[in-house]
């Protein structure tokens, strides 16, 4: 189950201990609310807390740059918190750490994030 919540003007997408592994079906349910959260979170400010998840894929890594082009597209900032190693590692590996400030914790990432004012 993906909760969603709102904080200081920021959306947040906390993955819940049933997607551990991010299976398919799992990942297609949060996906869904991923995207959905891209397209219409008004201010488009997005943080993912992933304190719950062990393991990220390709398909996962896709999901997050689709999410982050959308937020981006739209003026706005992304960021992750909560990663675990062996995700700090892919996400290293892949060099999509660069795209995505990750913060330790949910209340530094919002402090962080909420700060983050649109150009244009």
């Amino acid at each position: 189950m993906t909760r969603v919540s709102r904080q200081q003007g920021v959306t947040i997408l906390e993955l819940g201990p049933s997607y551990d592994s991010l299976d398919d079906s799992s990942l297609e349910e949060f996906g869904g609310a991923l995207l959905d959260e891209a397209a219409h979170a008004e201010p488009p400010r997005l943080i993912l807390d992933l304190s719950h998840t062990s393991y990220i894929g390709s398909s996962f890594l896709e999901l997050l740059v689709r999410a982050w082009k959308r937020i981006r597209g739209r003026g706005g900032a992304m960021a992750l918190c909560g990663v675990q190693p062996f995700c700090v590692e892919v996400l290293q590996i892949t060099r999509l750490d660069s795209l995505w400030t990750i913060y330790p914790t949910r209340s530094e990432a919002v402090a962080a994030v909420a700060r983050f004012v649109a150009s244009g």
